[in-house]
């Protein structure tokens, strides 16, 4: 039987230390001395040791606790604190290149860069662009399809971004959150509601359409015919109740005009993404570029 003194000793640990862990239950008495002083048995040192190296890993009381009172726990407390850490440094990652950026510009940009960093968390969410997305798409469209296009549309923050993307996604963010004009229309000509118009038979081609657009536009093939095209006109067609002919080409060609408040909204997120990797408004406009080229 040890008393609480020797155990400190015992452990390298001081006698506040024990007190503090028999008081939360995790290190038990075995008994009192006819004192009343503590006494722990002789399994005590080691299950102290293992309380101080899990707090070395700086587990929370309750967490090590846990540990001790199950032994499948350890893993799940494991991995909980591992994603916990990743999301602290994600934020440190995020805080450092916003300091960065602040720092290597001009004294006559700083404080409109300020402003735009203000306007986010640290790391950004993106719920303001899905909901930019969402007022964006005709209204009654079916969850399962409006979530695959915002899906889609919506790029994820980098764990550790450079200086520039944290100043893309502060634009994007800060683009996407402002009213909207007067003059700034809600859909392209060729989305809007006609007689018959299935909007999610569309939007559910769309999102196929640009997939299949991603592979030759990885291999940097200029656009051209193929299933990509074919895939993105037979979305309008279906959609329209059209057939899918060489006049109705034509006519679609004529009707996708550039929408210059999207066109940014993408151009903003290739800035946040970088050159190599194509975005939804890119795949659009490599198919509306084969179709032009096709009505030719």
């Amino acid at each position: 039987m040890w008393s609480i003194g020797e155990l400190a000793e015992q452990a390298g640990v001081t006698v506040k230390t024990v007190r503090f862990y028999s008081d939360r239950g995790l290190l038990p008495e075995a008994g009192r001395s006819g004192g009343g002083h503590r006494r722990y048995g002789p399994d005590a040192i080691d299950r102290l040791r293992l309380i101080r190296s899990l707090r070395t890993l700086d587990l929370p009381v309750p967490e090590v606790s846990r540990v001790l009172d199950r032994e499948d726990a350890l893993e799940d407390v494991i991995a909980g604190q591992l994603r916990e850490l990743g999301s602290q440094l994600t934020v440190l990652r995020w805080r450092e290149a916003a300091l960065q950026l602040l720092q290597d510009c001009s004294p006559e940009e700083r404080a409109d860069r300020l402003r735009l960093i203000g306007g986010m968390t640290t790391p950004p969410s993106t719920a303001a662009l899905a909901r930019f997305w969402r007022r964006w798409l005709p209204p009654r469209l079916p969850a399962q399809v409006a979530a695959a296009v915002v899906d889609q549309a919506v790029p994820q923050p980098p764990d550790d971004p450079t200086p520039a993307q944290v100043l893309a996604f502060a634009r994007l963010h800060a683009f996407v959150s402002r009213p909207c004009r007067a003059d700034e229309r809600s859909q392209p000509e060729a989305h809007r509601a006609t007689k018959g118009y299935r909007p999610a038979v569309l939007y559910e081609g769309l999102v196929e359409a640009f997939a299949l657009a991603e592979v030759p536009m990885r291999a940097q093939r200029s656009p051209h015919d193929g299933e990509a095209l074919d895939c993105f006109v037979a979305a309008y067609a279906r959609s329209l109740g059209a057939r899918d002919t060489a006049d109705f080409r034509r006519r679609l060609s004529g009707l996708l005009a550039a929408d210059p408040r999207i066109d940014r909204y993408w151009q903003l997120v290739a800035e946040l993404k970088g050159p190599s990797e194509p975005t939804p408004g890119a795949a659009h406009d490599w198919l509306c570029a084969a179709l032009d080229a096709q009505a030719a």
